[in-house]
């Protein structure tokens, strides 16, 4: 039976996550590094931001080339080679068009299952989290293999000090099943949001319809990915804390009950100011933007891959994931953490 037959048929039920894979570039960039060719130090970096190195992708290597990865992984994490959907999540696809989605699905064996790029900036995975759980509860598909990656490297100016230290590039990916509302592993309620009057605190100006119908030559910064630091910081803690408390109160969960807060790893100090507008003890708080940066819709994804295969995330504990990225595109999630092999 071919794969796609498939969709439209499944049993409903809730989704449950049961797969999980990483994928990062083997190349690593200090802040030191940086500091040889940028105005800037490891003391300014790790004092503002929280980073002390990125990963970054080889010349001729792609978003797509991480989502495999980190998808193949995910579907040898779950014990599978199937999928009935295939959602990417991500700001840096291969190209501008066709979708890259569907070359992942191709690559991974999956045959003419539906694939799709997902475009919210970094609050990517929690979008595709909501949207892969509604496919599956609604009965539409019984299986999604979600991915998160993003090739950040790639839009920044390589020669501006104020975004080139923040991004990194990574991939990690989800498999999800139709299962039990009472299993660990199933995704409870998710709280989404968007502000389009934020849309220019982060944008890549050139490259999209309104740039290309006005005309005329495009200067070179507009090639790439510009940011207000302060007002972003601003705003992404203001949202992410908000919709943080929503989803709690959906999930009928006091503070006191998460064991595990994943925010997106876009800078410590807003993790740290989420937290302490949640009242949340900061050891509570999975991180590891130290050792790969902002790495995009992969963000939360990737962390929640090192932090199960440190052992600080176990079976049983109680989730809070949270997102904030451009758009301006927020989201936050809740469930509790299955017992799955991380690859």
């Amino acid at each position: 039976m071919d794969s796609s037959s498939r969709v439209g048929s499944a049993v409903s039920g809730v989704a449950v996550l049961a797969g999980l894979g990483s994928a990062l570039p083997a190349q690593v960039v200090t802040n030191h590094e940086l500091a040889r060719r940028l105005d800037t130090s490891d003391e300014w970096i790790l004092s503002r931001t929280g980073i002390r190195q990125r990963h970054v992708v080889a010349p001729g290597q792609s978003t797509g080339d991480l989502a495999v990865e980190a998808g193949a992984r995910a579907l040898e994490s779950a014990g599978t080679d199937r999928a009935d959907l295939v959602v990417l999540a991500t700001t840096t696809p291969d190209h501008l068009d066709p979708a890259t989605a569907p070359q992942v699905a191709a690559r991974l064996g999956l045959g003419s299952v539906p694939a799709f790029d997902l475009g919210a900036g970094c609050a990517g995975f929690v979008y595709g989290l909501s949207f892969a759980s509604a496919m599956i509860t609604s009965g539409t598909v019984g299986s999604v293999l979600l991915i998160g990656a993003d090739t950040c490297s790639t839009i920044v100016d390589p020669e501006d000090r104020s975004t080139v230290p923040i991004f990194g590039d990574g991939a990690g990916a989800v498999w999800m099943r139709v299962g039990d509302p009472a299993e660990n592993g199933a995704i409870g309620p998710v709280d989404l949001g968007s502000d389009g009057e934020l849309a220019e605190f982060i944008m890549i100006a050139a490259g999209g319809s309104r740039q290309r119908s006005a005309g005329g030559p495009t200067a070179d910064a507009g090639n790439y990915l510009t940011m207000n630091g302060p007002l972003v910081f601003k705003n992404a803690v203001e949202r992410m804390s908000s919709s943080s408390l929503a989803v709690l109160e959906r999930a009928e969960w006091k503070i006191d009950e998460v064991d595990r807060f994943v925010g997106h790893q876009a800078n410590i100090r807003i993790l740290d100011a989420i937290a302490r507008h949640l009242d949340l003890p900061r050891e509570r708080l999975i991180v590891n933007i130290d050792r790969v940066g902002n790495t995009g819709a992969a963000s939360i994804p990737l962390a929640l891959a090192q932090a199960a295969g440190d052992g600080f995330l176990t079976p049983g504990h109680r989730l809070l994931l949270t997102s904030f990225g451009s758009g301006a595109a927020w989201g936050s999630a809740v469930l509790t953490w299955p017992d799955v092999n991380v690859r």
